[in-house]
């Protein structure tokens, strides 16, 4: 009881704070279940960033890893980003340096890099072209060139292959994450939910994404979950993402197929971590101008890639 009135309490002071601060609180689908519910904004990264651009607020409080609330910091060069937990960090976008990219791009002379935006800027500002997960196979095929290197997922850049008439090539990263869920799994998950739908991400290895009903992004997963009839619904993606999967649909039943699909990074971040840095205005994040122009640059042609591509 004690501690529900402490959590209570601590929403309080984080909602005040941001009223205090002129702040507007972004958290990613992954955050802790009390962080989402607190939050003005819940999504995936790049869309929250977008969101938080178009607000008056003059603070974005990024409630994610690292490279979010970099995107933050280059969408809103006149807003202050503050990220609770600076040492949230992105293992897959932290396989890939600058470094490496220079190397690969030198290898392949005039072909385009696209980008996942789950990068760090200094890579964006080296990439042509950035893509979510949810418009990946659209910004692929809009590229002029025959042949694409796609960085930094392996098994999104292998699911775009799929469907893509480019030539692509891509960097060896992966979502640890993701990447624990194994087939048996979701094959005893079925089993035992006879009926249900299989979800999946698509950073997902493909042996996974292979046995999917549906495969999209986390965003996708709210619609998906809300127009499909089936009534069980099993979920290959960060359990984080079943706060408001349930809230949305309290008439169904979603699964978790592997207790380790739990992303530690997206859990650092606590209401107390919130509250601290609302109070000291401290781990500001920002992105030097010249890298924040190139990376913004990337960004921008993937939002101008039309619908129909």
């Amino acid at each position: 009881m004690k501690n529900n009135k402490h959590m209570e309490e601590l929403k309080k002071e984080v909602r005040a704070l941001l009223k205090e601060r002129d702040a507007i609180m972004l958290a990613h689908n992954y955050q802790r279940d009390e962080i989402q519910e607190v939050a003005d904004l819940t999504g995936d990264s790049l869309a929250l960033s977008q969101e938080a651009a178009k607000s008056t607020a003059k603070v974005i409080l990024f409630c994610g890893v690292r490279f979010m609330a970099e995107s933050a910091a280059i969408l809103s060069p006149d807003k202050t980003v503050i990220m609770p937990r600076p040492d949230a960090g992105c293992p897959m976008a932290d396989m890939i340096t600058p470094e490496d990219l220079i190397k690969e791009k030198e290898k392949r002379p005039g072909v385009p890099v696209v980008a996942y935006v789950n990068t760090t800027a200094a890579i964006k500002a080296l990439s042509d072209i950035c893509c979510t997960s949810a418009n990946a196979v659209r910004v692929v095929n809009s590229v002029a060139s025959e042949r694409v290197y796609m960085i930094p997922d392996k098994n999104l850049s292998h699911y775009v292959s799929l469907t893509s008439s480019k030539k692509m090539q891509w960097w060896h990263g992966w979502c640890p994450t993701h990447e624990r869920l194994k087939p048996v799994e979701v094959i005893k998950a079925k089993d035992a939910n006879p009926g249900a739908v299989f979800v999946c991400h698509p950073e997902c290895h493909p042996d996974v994404v292979k046995l999917a009903d549906h495969v999209c992004s986390t965003s996708g997963m709210y619609k998906f979950a809300k127009e499909t009839s089936a009534k069980t619904i099993i979920v290959g993606t960060e359990m984080g993402i079943l706060y408001r999967l349930k809230k949305e649909n309290p008439d169904k039943k979603f699964i978790i197929p592997s207790k380790a699909l739990i992303c530690p990074n997206m859990k650092l971040t606590t209401l107390e971590d919130a509250v601290i840095a609302l109070k000291e205005m401290k781990n500001i994040i920002t992105v030097d101008e010249s890298v924040r122009l190139k990376a913004k640059a990337a960004l921008d042609k993937m939002l101008a890639v039309p619908r129909d591509v």
